[in-house]
């Protein structure tokens, strides 16, 4: 799916399966991407791979929403993963990575201070919502 909003330094342009564009340049590898402009490389290539250390760096910048986009589908982290952000009062929003992408794109797009922490698994699959 490709969508356009109001381009920002880390704007998501579009995304697929394993992937996402961020101004026109594609990203096949975990990663975060901060309203501030900051785009770094998310060391997990997945689920399985994601620990606590993987969300406490988030936590010193201060965002005020973290959007965790768990790949294809939607998984939960366990609440030990994100206490440091609990703690510190940032809020955390799980959803799948499609939905992550949609909702950075429009609270960044406003000004707001988030995070998305996008897992981009290129061998996971979807899952069949029809059937």
């Amino acid at each position: 799916m490709k969508f356009q909003s109001d381009l920002f330094e880390t704007a998501i342009t579009g995304y697929g399966p394993g992937w996402i564009t961020v101004r026109g340049e594609r990203i096949a590898h975990s990663v975060l991407l901060s309203s501030s402009g900051e785009r770094v490389v998310w060391p997990c290539a997945r689920f399985e791979d994601l620990g606590s250390q993987h969300f406490e760096p988030l936590a010193l910048q201060r965002p005020e929403l973290v959007l965790f986009g768990s790949g294809a589908r939607l998984r939960f982290p366990p609440p030990a993963w994100i206490r440091p952000l609990i703690e510190a009062g940032i809020g955390v929003e799980t959803m799948d990575t499609a939905a992550a992408c949609r909702t950075y794109n429009i609270l960044a797009g406003e000004g707001r201070r988030v995070i998305a922490a996008l897992l981009l698994d290129a061998g996971e699959e979807a899952p069949d919502r029809l059937k």
